[in-house]
């Protein structure tokens, strides 16, 4: 690989390294963008796409996106935000489950959604998006609904789970998982104005503190709905505690309930 990191520094502007030249390297010497994106990151070098990220995010931090695999698990509403934003971002492995296809109810929110495609399964569209806005990012999909039973091996390998669902049962049983994997699990959760953001780590009883023993009931999306800008705010928030669970960086809300209300613009936290 010593040609390609060489060919990489020849072309690179200070430390940035043009999209042009990523595609003509993965085509000179037959590798996917993907195996690119390594040996450019790990050369020190920036690619130009996330310019716009180094003030936040320092190269190393960049590359140890790219080292990481999350889970996300919903892809509707909060997952769909939530998948587009972590491969912008440049985390380089995204495993999405969900076993749906979409409906003409999704329209109004869902952001790999449109009229031409309902009924196409919704992480099939992810993977189609992700290939699009970021070709080094692999996305993993699977269609199937997370459970106990298969949640270790669909989760295996995340350094984060993202909790995209809108059933409590399965967001205690993907709780579980993440004990079980010793990893932290963001959770976000969405009904009309509302939103609510809290992340727990292995072993804690957060949610179900938070949803109580009812394990059939559906979240009260169900009877609210919910309109095009919660959710994206939600993913948004969820997106920003991953990257910096990944990052060591900040302060999570671990412990914490990050309380949302849109109609009156109030934002509260409670302590769990």
């Amino acid at each position: 690989m010593n040609a390609v990191a060489a060919f990489f520094k020849n072309h690179a502007v200070a430390d940035l390294l043009a999209w042009q030249h990523q595609l003509e390297a993965a085509e000179h010497f037959g590798l996917s963008i993907a195996e690119t994106e390594a040996i450019i990151l790990d050369n020190g070098l920036l690619p130009a796409r996330y310019q716009r990220n180094r003030q936040t995010i320092s190269q190393a931090g960049q590359r140890e996106l790219f080292r990481s695999q999350v889970a996300v698990i919903g892809c509707g509403g909060l997952g769909c935000y939530i998948v587009e934003e972590l491969a912008r971002l440049g985390v380089g492995r995204i495993v999405v489950i969900d076993p749906d296809t979409f409906e003409e109810h999704n329209l109004n929110r869902q952001l790999f959604s449109s009229p031409w495609q309902m009924g196409e399964i919704k992480v099939s569209a992810a993977v189609r998006r992700v290939a699009d806005i970021n070709p080094a990012v692999t996305v993993v999909a699977h269609q199937d609904a997370l459970s106990r039973e298969n949640g270790v091996e669909l989760l295996s390998g995340s350094r984060v789970a993202v909790d995209a669902l809108d059933s409590i049962g399965v967001r205690l049983q993907l709780a579980d998982v993440c004990t079980l994997l010793e990893i932290p699990l963001v959770h976000g959760a969405i009904a009309g104005w509302f939103g609510q953001v809290t992340t727990r780590f292995p072993g804690e009883e957060t949610l179900s503190n938070m949803y109580g023993s009812d394990k059939s009931a559906k979240g009260v999306e169900s009877s609210l709905g919910n309109p095009s800008f919660t959710p994206a705010l939600v993913a948004s928030l969820e997106v920003a505690e991953v990257c910096k669970l990944l990052l060591g960086q900040g302060r999570s809300l671990r412990g914490r309930q990050l309380m949302i209300d849109l109609l009156s613009m109030d934002f509260c936290e409670l302590v769990l």
